[in-house]
């Protein structure tokens, strides 16, 4: 059986500009891998709503999840949330768990609970939500689209307390081995080895260490026996 596939969506004008580093995919991706599910799209769309409710519909017809990140704040050009309701078709509403939990934030820190937290409370109807141990506002899921806030640290918090409900599949086993030449002279023999183990996913990518040319070549794939062994066949072609 196949591991479950996801794609992940980012949200925000900051990331196309090059203002903010995105940090979010990195993390999932990393995360997925050792979870048992492939992550096999990454797509980055401005704070407009068509934007996001064309990329929500695609993605989430193509792959098993859809994890988004950014948009889910108090301020004007956060509108992620209204923009998966419309992709699902539902009405926007503020849900009366997330805003007691927003509350309570605010409760416990002397802060006043206004009309943009309040909006931070506001999720598509029928929503499930999302913990969020730092900050109070939750993130929220709506079938198979996990919605989730820009802020890498609480990303993080959010993609630990989905991932324990999702079913998952063998985890990925990723290990690289370097070669001192330059990618063109081994070409030919790497290509043999890939169709030898073609069950696997092998890469190359060209690099330079001391001022030397040398080519790094990944070998990734969910069985750890077929991936060592692939390890090994390099060992034997590309003898260090």
């Amino acid at each position: 059986m196949s591991n479950p596939t996801a794609a992940i969506l980012v949200i925000g004008d900051e990331i196309l500009s090059g203002r903010t580093r995105d940090e979010n995919m990195y993390h999932l991706a990393g995360v997925l891998s050792a979870h048992g599910i492939d992550l096999r799209e990454v797509r980055i769309v401005p704070d407009d709503h068509d934007a996001i409710v064309g990329a929500v519909d695609a993605l989430r017809g193509a792959y098993a999840h859809v994890f988004t990140s950014g948009g889910i704040g108090p301020t004007h050009d956060d509108i992620t949330a209204d923009a998966i309701a419309a992709a699902f078709g539902v009405p926007i509403v503020i849900d009366p768990e997330a805003e007691r939990r927003i509350q309570g934030f605010c409760a416990a820190r002397g802060m006043t609970y206004t009309v943009e937290e309040q909006r931070m409370a506001r999720v598509p109807a029928g929503a499930s939500l999302i913990d969020n141990g730092l900050s109070g506002a939750p993130g929220f899921t709506v079938g198979n689209v996990h919605v989730m806030a820009g802020v890498p640290i609480i990303f993080r918090g959010m993609v630990e307390a989905v991932l324990p409900g999702l079913a998952h599949g063998r985890p990925l086993t990723v290990r690289d081995y370097r070669v001192q030449r330059p990618e063109s002279s081994i070409a030919g023999e790497l290509r043999t080895l890939a169709e030898t183990y073609a069950d696997l996913a092998i890469g190359s990518y060209p690099s330079m260490l001391e001022g030397r040319s040398g080519t790094t070549i990944v070998v990734r794939g969910d069985d750890a026996g077929r991936v060592a062994a692939a390890i090994s066949a390099l060992h034997s072609t590309f003898p260090l």
